[in-house]
């Protein structure tokens, strides 16, 4: 039977060039069944191209409050999120994505590798590793660039989805902390690609801000308390080191781990010791 994929593209309108890209390259794909949704986060979609409905936000209500909307009117085997500004430039993508899950039933979420489609220098941000090591070597990861990720429509459910309170940062990490805790593994696929602009997301303060507060509100969604402190004052000491010189960053980086303590990070949902054993058998102890 042919598979059938369940597509959200989400978009404030701002890049409406750049959203009919990536949604064309959606539609082209081949051996796939498509049930493709644009959701307007605070927009209402207009121009879309044929085979696209669109859902319309009354409000921005963040990254992943707006993903999961999309996903609740989408059906499919599959689903996949693909970010207004990011392209899929092959056309067997999606299917060559799926027959990685078919081999591997151990494998709960997929990201591809990122690539810059005018040929600026990738950044290793976009490879979810530690060591980054070559951006074509695939592995097992534990966060993931969210701009185009793929994960079967069980394994979404059984995660939670995304994590509505972030707005923006970090629910990447909570979605690839989760589908562990569902028993499969988050996969890096260095030989799929997907396009997307090479742009610094830290170039705005709000980004560190949120960077900060959704540290620590990962923590406190997701790991025993124990580990809590250890997880939040490991990236203390990374920051500091990282920021030493950015004495104005590290300040709105420090109020932001205080709003993290301070304030409603919604529903706790700990990851078990189970899970968390594996993890750390797998290279990468939910604690950095």
């Amino acid at each position: 039977m042919t598979p059938r994929v369940a597509v959200v593209s989400l978009t404030q309108g701002t890049r409406q060039d750049d959203l009919r890209v990536g949604l064309e390259s959606v539609l082209a794909q081949e051996g796939v069944e498509l049930d493709v949704v644009c959701v307007g986060n605070g927009w209402d979609p207009t121009d879309l191209p044929d085979g696209v409905r669109a859902l319309a936000l009354p409000e921005n209500v963040g990254i992943p409050a707006g993903r999961n909307a999309g996903a609740a009117v989408v059906s499919g085997d599959y689903v996949f999120f693909l970010d207004d500004d990011a392209a899929i430039p092959s056309t067997s993508f999606l299917a060559d994505a799926i027959a990685l899950f078919e081999r591997d039933p151990s494998l709960g979420l997929i990201q591809p590798r990122v690539v810059d489609p005018t040929g600026t220098a990738n950044p290793t941000r976009w490879i979810p590793r530690i060591r980054k090591g070559e951006p074509d070597e695939s592995g097992q990861v534990f966060s993931v660039w969210e701009g185009a990720t793929i994960l079967p429509s069980e394994v979404f459910a059984a995660s939670g989805g995304w994590g509505d309170p972030y707005f923006y940062a970090h629910e990447g990490i909570e979605l690839a902390w989760r589908v562990w805790g569902a028993g499969r593994r988050a996969w890096y696929a260095g030989h799929l690609v997907a396009n997307h602009p090479a742009i610094d997301p830290a170039r705005h303060e709000e980004y560190h801000r949120l960077n900060a507060r959704n540290r620590v509100w990962l923590a406190r969604r997701n790991l025993p308390a124990v580990l809590r402190p250890v997880y939040v004052g490991s990236w203390m000491l990374v920051q500091t080191i990282r920021w030493r010189r950015h004495p104005k960053r590290l300040a709105v980086w420090f109020g932001g781990l205080r709003e993290g303590w301070t304030t409603d990070c919604g529903p706790y949902r700990p990851l078990g010791w189970i899970t968390i054993g594996r993890m750390t058998a797998a290279g990468r102890p939910p604690v950095v």
